[in-house]
């Protein structure tokens, strides 16, 4: 029996780790449908070579940062039950690779492509896995601190505030360093409008997104006897909440709709495990309706160009259901209890605050010594051309 439940368990996180991967296309494609024709290539490679960086700096030194273990021993100690904590590496990558796509559509269009990359290895191999060591890990007393202080510990069961809040607060500081995209908002205080270049291709990665998350919220429990129908249904209901929210705030617009369901996900993260599915609807409700009007306000009131809106996205609806575990997870509200609001608050204000001295430190490095930002003319060319050499589509088509 014991063979079988370490199988059972390689195999549930293994899966887990393969839909959290193909979420990485999801943030491909719709970063690919907002930006710019000229510039959809560029989305494309950057998801991948992030990925791709991510990986072995995180199996290098990210994953031993943030659980004080490392893979430098033989293969068949490796494969020890069935090769289990392989595999949780694998599903543990996948979330810390998801930072570097969180910031790409913030930055996109106008960043430059090596300075990024080098980005990535720092924050996949020290910024991110620090916090989560922290959260998830018991690193540096800091959650036995928590619980003396509020009586629980700080509670994030798939990362609202571990992954997205620090995806999404650590992209601010890198847009803002960046700069707005050229002639975005002119000098005479008119702003030109840059719709998405393709809906379809928008929704494909909302989609691609929205299905995979089943596999970061549910098989975060990590082993199959912790498996929670709950969890899957909290998720399901503050999708929903926020699709709809983002439609009737949003008035029908499709690039406001497709982000609702991820602003629903990204917040119910936290607490999924703990609330009523009703309370999980009301949590995705509020992030779909937060998204819109804080994605219209950065980018027409307070001219922060980011471009997919990340920050509100990730960082605002990341930080509100991290407050909210503390909500809509009390047994007053329907929830399992074993939650705190005071320990839901100091733990997301860490995150936040991490995220955003981090992304200064890191940016801000890079801005002075390396330069974040394409030349003009590279930027009205496209980065397509300008660093790939190569649009999505040929201009003709060429007869032989």
């Amino acid at each position: 029996m014991e063979a079988l439940k370490q199988g059972s368990d390689a195999l549930f996180i293994l899966l887990g780790g393969i839909m959290v991967l193909a979420m990485h296309a999801g943030f491909a494609f719709l970063e690919l449908g907002t930006v710019r024709k000229k510039n959809q290539v560029n989305a494309l490679v950057k998801i991948l070579a992030d990925f791709s960086v991510s990986t072995v700096v995180y199996f290098l030194v990210g994953y031993g940062v943030a659980y004080g273990t490392h893979f430098f021993v033989g293969a068949e100690q490796l494969a020890a039950k069935n090769g289990y904590e392989l595999v949780k590496f694998f599903f543990l990558l996948t979330f810390a690779a998801a930072i570097p796509a969180i910031i790409s559509g913030g930055i996109a269009e106008r960043a430059r492509f090596y300075p990024q990359l080098i980005a990535t290895a720092v924050i996949v191999g020290f910024v991110y896995p620090f916090f989560e060591g922290i959260v998830w890990n018991q690193h540096f007393g800091v959650q036995g601190w928590i619980k003396a202080l509020t009586g629980e510990e700080f509670h994030d069961f798939a990362g609202s505030i571990v992954v997205h809040a620090v995806g999404g607060w650590l992209a601010l500081p890198a847009v803002i360093l960046l700069g707005a995209r050229s002639n975005r908002y002119r000098k005479d205080g008119a702003m030109s409008a840059h719709p998405p270049s393709n809906i379809p291709f928008l929704a494909l990665g909302a989609w691609i997104l929205t299905v995979g998350w089943f596999g970061f919220n549910v098989m975060s429990a990590q082993t199959i006897d912790k498996i929670s129908g709950l969890v899957a249904v909290n998720s399901l209901m503050a999708m929903v909440g926020g699709t709809l929210a983002a439609l009737v705030v949003g008035k029908n617009d499709p690039g406001f709709l497709h982000n609702g369901p991820l602003a629903g996900l990204v917040a119910v993260c936290a607490g999924s495990d703990l609330m009523h599915p009703l309370g999980a609807l009301v949590v995705g409700g509020v992030a779909g309706g937060l998204f819109v009007v804080m994605f219209t306000l950065t980018q027409n009131k307070w001219k922060i160009d980011d471009v997919l809106g990340v920050w509100p996205l990730h960082g605002l609806c990341g930080l509100w259901g991290g407050v909210a575990a503390g909500i809509f997870g009390s047994k007053a509200l329907g929830g399992l209890g074993g939650v705190s609001f005071s320990a839901q608050l100091i733990g997301s204000v860490m995150g936040v605050a991490w995220a955003l001295l981090a992304g200064f430190v890191v940016y801000g490095v890079l801005k002075a010594t390396m330069g974040l930002r394409l030349s003009q003319e590279e930027e009205f060319e496209g980065a397509d051309l300008s660093i790939h050499r190569i649009g999505a589509t040929p201009d003709r088509e060429v007869n032989w």
